[in-house]
């Protein structure tokens, strides 16, 4: 992984989208010197208790996005989400752009679509997706570089963009005092991702590291922005040199703690298909409820 430190001076546009309902946090980056964008990590909202789907928050974005005459290229997903789901496909109908995700997503389609009993007319090819990342691949916002870097152990397809002086860290990272993203969901691994965290933390001090979620520990403000530096020295669960071994321990008795997250079942079942809602025998949106195994 080399030119991060090169790339420093550009210092791409950032515009956060907060949805309260998950604790996401969206982003519009924005390249400085042309009207080109990205957008991360959408949000669709859904009642899950009334079976119904909406556009709330991903309208929010899109309406900044025309205000602000804005050229949408990208789409990123920074891994398989379950505790939200996309909007990618309805935002790329409304604007244009390619969906993009982290190379892994085959692993992560195969694992779910056994798990769903989805059958062979689910791809797990990731075709579902306009672009697959492989670690230190590059794509372009306007004339920014984006390079991604992956960094598995919440899920094998997560990954970390960074164009200039910022990176995007998904679930990789919290906010310092937040620590760290379970690792115990099947393909999890909480060795990688303390070894994924590290090699965040090996990027510039200066380097603005961008959150997916903030809960607002001990009932302080929504937070989505911190630094590398203040990462790697105030981050409760790795802060101040702790070693793999103590993180391992601590965050697999953490996991095993933590209850399900509540939309698991139906983002999981959206966002292997890159935002596409399942349909039934008939053609209709329809989801899945195994029971009994998670």
């Amino acid at each position: 992984m080399s030119n991060y430190s090169a790339n420093m001076s550009v210092e791409p546009e950032v515009k956060a989208f907060f949805d309260s309902v998950t604790n996401t946090i969206s982003y519009v980056v924005k390249d400085p010197q042309s009207n080109a964008c990205a957008i991360i990590d959408s949000v669709m909202d859904i009642d899950y208790f009334a079976g119904r789907i909406s556009y709330t928050h991903a309208d929010q974005i899109i309406a900044y996005v025309e205000a602000n005459k804005l050229d949408l290229q990208w789409i990123i997903e920074t891994h398989v989400h379950a505790d939200h789901l996309s909007a990618a496909p309805y935002i790329q109908q409304k604007l244009g752009g390619k969906i993009g995700v982290g190379a892994k997503i085959l692993e992560v389609q195969e694992t779910f679509g056994k798990f769903f009993n989805e059958g062979t007319e689910f791809q797990r090819d990731g075709s579902q997706f306009d672009a697959l990342f492989e670690d230190d691949d590059t794509y372009k916002i306007g004339d920014m570089e984006v390079v991604t870097m992956h960094t598995p152990g919440h899920t094998p397809a997560c990954m970390t963009h960074i164009v200039g002086n910022v990176a995007f860290v998904g679930d990789t990272l919290f906010m310092p005092d937040g620590g760290s993203a379970r690792a115990d969901f099947p393909g999890g691994d909480s060795g990688q991702l303390y070894d994924s965290i590290q090699r965040v933390l090996t990027l510039p001090d200066d380097m603005r590291l961008y959150m997916c979620h903030d809960y607002g520990p001990n009932g302080r403000d929504i937070l989505w922005e911190t630094s590398v530096a203040e990462e790697r020295q105030h981050n409760i669960h790795v802060g101040g040199g702790t070693s793999r071994e103590d993180f391992i321990r601590m965050r697999d008795a953490r996991d095993a703690t933590l209850a399900v997250p509540d939309l698991i079942i139906p983002s999981l079942q959206v966002n292997m298909r890159a935002g596409e809602v399942p349909t039934d025998a008939d053609g209709n949106p329809a989801l899945k409820v195994p029971l009994n195994k998670l």
